[in-house]
């Protein structure tokens, strides 16, 4: 089997478990693919957590799940050194924390103190923890996912727009369709009989080795980026920044547009799209799969859009409209 079939069943596999969310199964996987980290947006009981436990269950892959609290301090996630006393000697040795594992829930990041965000997102940009001045790395496969909840704000931390530009990707999970609705009780169903033990268990194949991961990403460095492409790409960023020359609405909703890290985000998971797409080009149709995600947390909207309503979504959708292919 090629890369590609690997990461196609594994796809497979996680929908096996999670019904009705099938765009944030592709976007973790796009996430993976383009070794970047994912915010999930979205209400409680969306399945959120269940897809990276679920991604978890089909990888080779460590998860540790940190739930994000206001007493959380930073030694709580990154470790710490730790007393040891054998013979009459002690020594201060590292204890690693939670952040060293490959897969990284940051359950409700929003509700930690700046400090443990920063810590995190350090983590994250630097693959690496540096305690009593010693560094230690983080796995070769790293993927931090942090969710929000969108009604909840009193009371919590929310990222400012520097960390979140730090972000690959933002995804926001609404509500399944209403033909999933009756899939989703009856897995739950299953499932619960399976836990009482009523059913034995289908034989499980192998997780998939990391291995196939790295191939993975390797190929995707060689699917090819036209310079027409490369131009779409920089125009729909330019776009974000001077909106003036190309729509009158845009130049009234758009505050500050989109950072150079967003250039090279939407080049890179525009490059694993196409490659899960079995391409090994990137067609302007990639970049605007994907658009949505690279800019919906890069924007930084006006108070007019806010007072019209108007969400970062519905300015990437005008833009996409506005912004001619090349």
């Amino acid at each position: 089997m090629t890369a590609r079939d690997d990461v196609l069943q594994l796809k497979d596999r996680m929908a096996q478990s999670i019904v009705g969310q099938e765009r944030m199964i592709e976007r973790l996987l796009l996430g993976l693919l383009a070794d970047g980290h994912l915010l999930v947006e979205g209400l409680p009981g969306l399945a959120k957590t269940r897809a990276i436990k679920s991604l978890a269950r089909n990888l080779d892959a460590r998860l540790s799940r940190i739930q994000f609290t206001p007493d959380l301090l930073p030694a709580d996630i990154t470790g710490s050194e730790v007393y040891f006393s054998e013979g009459g000697k002690g020594e201060f040795r590292f204890q690693q924390g939670p952040l060293f594992a490959n897969l990284i829930l940051a359950d409700e990041v929003n509700r930690s103190p700046a400090k443990v965000q920063a810590a995190l997102l350090e983590a994250m940009e630097e693959r690496q923890i540096t305690v009593g001045g010693t560094t230690h790395p983080l796995p070769p496969l790293f993927l931090v996912m942090a969710t929000q909840n969108p009604i909840e704000q009193e009371g919590t931390y929310p990222l400012p727009e520097a960390q979140m530009d730090r972000f690959l990707m933002h995804l926001n999970v609404g509500y399944p369709e209403t033909s999933a609705e009756a899939q989703i009780v009856q897995l739950a169903r299953r499932e619960e009989v399976a836990d009482r033990g009523a059913a034995a268990p289908a034989g499980q194949p192998a997780p998939l080795a990391q291995d196939s991961i790295f191939a993975a990403r390797a190929e995707i460095h060689a699917v090819q980026v036209s310079e027409a492409v490369d131009r779409y790409i920089v125009a729909l960023v330019q776009a974000t920044r001077t909106p003036a020359p190309i729509d009158a609405d845009l130049a009234q909703w758009i505050q500050l547009g989109v950072s150079p890290r967003g250039s090279i985000g939407l080049d890179k998971v525009a490059r694993a799209h196409a490659w899960l797409q079995g391409r090994d080009y990137v067609a302007p149709d990639d970049v605007q799969a994907v658009v949505h995600e690279v800019f919906r947390h890069r924007l930084i909207l006006s108070y007019e859009a806010h007072a019209a309503r108007i969400t970062a979504d519905a300015v990437v959708d005008r833009l996409v409209q506005k912004v001619a292919v090349a």
